[in-house]
């Protein structure tokens, strides 16, 4: 049982990689993110992932997007509009614009 040990870290590498990604998925469930978007499809709001095709690449993108998770917003994505979250400290903001712009 020589390939025992690797396939345990093997495992051990690929649960932890994972982890981070269902963290900020609970939090986006959590802070009720899911009730506008959805990871894949358009619901009220885009797709996280369309988020992270749109912004892809742009510098500052990351601290105008917590803002706007923070206070809201209306126009980059339509009429509709997007509202303040104020259940969602700017750590959290922070933290699921980080996620949602590592999606693929």
């Amino acid at each position: 049982m020589k390939f025992l040990p690797s396939m345990v870290a093997t495992v051990t590498l690929t649960l932890a990689a994972a982890a981070p990604a269902m963290a900020n998925l609970e939090l986006a469930q959590k802070k009720v993110c899911l009730a506008c978007h959805s990871v894949d499809n358009k619901i009220v709001g885009p797709a996280f992932k369309d988020v992270a095709k749109k912004y892809k690449g742009q510098k500052g993108i990351e601290a105008q997007l917590a803002e706007k998770v923070l206070k809201g917003g209306k126009g980059s994505w339509g009429e509709i509009t997007m509202p303040a979250n104020p259940q969602v400290s700017a750590a959290e903001a922070k933290q699921l614009v980080g996620w949602i712009l590592s999606l693929k």
